[in-house]
């Protein structure tokens, strides 16, 4: 029985790459965003275009790399809602070393929502900051270290486009002088993924012939 047990458990392992084929709906898109576009007002900030539509199921990943030259600059990115660019997700990191962070909101009910904030060690620089969505659960937010915003509705959510700056006002010292924050967008329909409840075929199936066999040896 062990042996058996053992032979399909193996081959559990030896098809899991099957389970690992690319959604054809994933797109990942990653960019690079210099120091210097940064050092500018909310409102000048540019809205940078991006081919490809993120819906149905994304996540940003960012990794902060920049070099900040105020105590009290921010890097901050906003992604749009394609349909409603009034709509936008806002994700907020400050100077060392206090290191604030803030996650807001603008929507269409509510209008612009700080959805969290903390004023100290809100980020940590050797993590990454995580942010997702699904058009099911809603909005959630990693700061590196642990969940800060949990399935937060924001009702549907596409986007295709994102903005940056950092200062508060013109007669402020630059935000950053040097470094990148590297942003990393993918996204995709799980509905697509024909392999999705793979490992649950696999675990059933392990489950029903342990069963079975168990039964048989007692009969016997």
């Amino acid at each position: 029985m062990k042996y058996l047990v053992l032979l399909v458990f193996l081959s559990g392992l030896f098809a899991v790459p099957a389970f690992a084929q690319v959604n054809p709906s994933l797109i990942i898109d990653t960019i690079d965003i210099p120091a210097e576009e940064f050092n500018k007002i909310s409102r000048d900030a540019i809205v940078v275009q991006r081919d490809e539509l993120h819906a149905i199921s994304w996540q940003i990943t960012i990794d902060n790399n920049l070099l900040y030259a105020n105590p009290l600059g921010n890097a901050v990115l906003k992604i749009y809602d394609k349909d409603d660019p009034e709509r936008f997700v806002e994700v907020a990191m400050g100077a060392p070393p206090d290191n604030k962070f803030w996650v807001a909101v603008s929507t269409e009910k509510e209008g612009y929502v700080v959805v969290h904030r903390d004023l100290d060690h809100g980020w940590y620089p050797q993590a990454k900051v995580v942010v997702s969505y699904t058009d099911r659960a809603g909005l959630t937010v990693n700061n590196g270290a642990r969940i800060v915003v949990t399935n937060l509705d924001i009702g549907h959510f596409s986007f295709d486009s994102y903005s940056v700056h950092g200062m508060d006002s013109y007669s402020d010292p630059p935000a950053v002088n040097s470094g990148t924050m590297t942003v990393e967008f993918m996204s995709g329909d799980p509905a697509q993924n024909t392999f999705a409840l793979f490992p649950f075929y696999v675990a059933a199936g392990i489950g029903v012939l342990v069963g079975v066999l168990y039964i048989t040896k007692k009969r016997s």
